[in-house]
């Protein structure tokens, strides 16, 4: 199509004929508006306006109208088109998993959660028929790679793997949380654990009465655990409120490093979780005080609960659970529980996990949000009794 706008408009000395504005190719006009039909303008020799002859202003007027016309009517679908091609379209429940998975783990590699997720994506990789990525991303409490799983879009590629307390307990101790607990679903609780109140052989304590008269008695002790508001911080809190007595927190960027300084006897205690300490206690490298669950662990019979030990009423069970970005599908994210449930409940993963003192749960949904909310209260009830805040 040739548009031609104005070709020699007319000025004093100039023969009318040169004088005249074109309009479009008249094959270029079918099928459009009778609107924007071209309306013929008689040539004009000189710039006087008359009743006759329309003005100059006039008729580049009419040409820019009929040039803006034919554009909308052109060029305006064309962008709609591209427009909602650009859109890009939801996974269904068929596609998916339509591209790799990439389950965030807040805290680096070496602890329970690490060994948990690693042990099962090798799993669900093979079922999924999709790569399934760890990716470790530690810091604040577990707080970093929430925040930016919280914000992921909810197409179903992007999970997060965590201890319970990234929505039950970092909402009470953190004031400037970087995520909200809301913008994370539930997906599945899928191990739980308990943590272990460990010291050094030649720190001189073998019971928790023995670690309690210590403190009590003016000895400034310090405890390791995996980090500011993890499950072996919020153990020790609640114990020494519960048993009155003070220690000093020296926290760790995870449990491993936690557990290599007091294995180092840089700190004589610490509170971790069983699947870390196990090993070193088993070979007599650590010494086991209390577990601090409501029952004894299967793997370590002679080891007293912390009720057990002296504190009645204390109770600190912890779990590891999943969620997914708020508005992923709910038939995707039971999808993703389901291929979450068939890799923790294979025979050899249920044996790694049982030998490293975790028990295989996994819930459903519902059942990993009512747990959750019930466990946020509790802690939220402990934070606030011991005046706990981590910012």
């Amino acid at each position: 199509m040739r548009l031609i706008v104005a070709r020699g408009l007319g000025f004093a000395g100039q023969s009318p004929s040169q004088a005249r504005v074109t309009g479009l190719e008249s094959s270029a006009l079918e099928g459009l508006p009778s609107t924007i039909t071209p309306t013929a303008m008689t040539p004009f020799s000189h710039c006087r306006p008359s009743a006759q002859r329309p003005t100059l202003v006039h008729r580049l007027f009419k040409v820019t109208a009929l040039i803006t016309t034919l554009i909308s009517t052109l060029v305006a679908p064309v962008l709609v088109g591209a427009q909602t091609t650009a859109q890009p379209s939801a996974p269904t429940i068929t596609s998916w998993p339509d591209k790799p998975l990439r389950i965030v783990l807040p805290f680096p590699p070496g602890g329970p959660s690490d060994m948990s997720i690693r042990l099962a994506a090798e799993k669900m990789q093979v079922a999924l028929k999709q790569t399934v990525v760890v990716d470790n991303k530690p810091g604040a409490s577990g707080n970093i790679g929430a925040a930016e799983v919280s914000r992921a879009a909810p197409d179903g590629s992007t999970w997060m793997w965590a201890p319970d307390t990234m929505t039950t307990v970092n909402p009470h101790v953190f004031k400037r949380l970087p995520y909200r607990p809301d913008d994370l679903v539930p997906v599945t609780i899928g191990t739980r654990f308990s943590q272990v109140l460990v010291c050094h052989p030649q720190s001189g304590i073998k019971t928790l009465r023995d670690l309690m008269a210590k403190a009590r008695g003016g000895e400034k002790l310090m405890y390791a655990s995996g980090g500011a508001g993890v499950p072996g911080h919020l153990s020790m809190e609640l114990l020494q409120s519960m048993g009155g007595f003070s220690m000093v927190h020296v926290p760790y960027k995870g449990p491993a490093l936690a557990m290599q300084d007091v294995m180092g006897h840089q700190v004589p205690c610490g509170f971790l979780a069983g699947p870390t300490v196990l090993p070193q206690i088993r070979a007599g490298k650590l010494v086991a005080l209390a577990v601090s669950g409501v029952e004894r662990s299967p793997l370590l019979p002679d080891v007293p609960t912390v009720a057990q030990a002296g504190v009645a009423g204390y109770a600190s069970d912890f779990s590891l659970a999943m969620w997914a970005p708020k508005g992923t599908p709910e038939a995707i994210v039971q999808k993703m529980r389901d291929a979450m449930a068939d890799a923790l409940r294979q025979p050899d993963v249920v044996e790694k996990l049982r030998a490293s003192d975790q028990s295989v749960v996994v819930s459903t949904p519902s059942q990993a949000a009512a747990t959750l909310a019930a466990d946020q209260k509790k802690w939220g009830d402990v934070a606030r009794r011991i005046n706990l805040g981590l910012d």
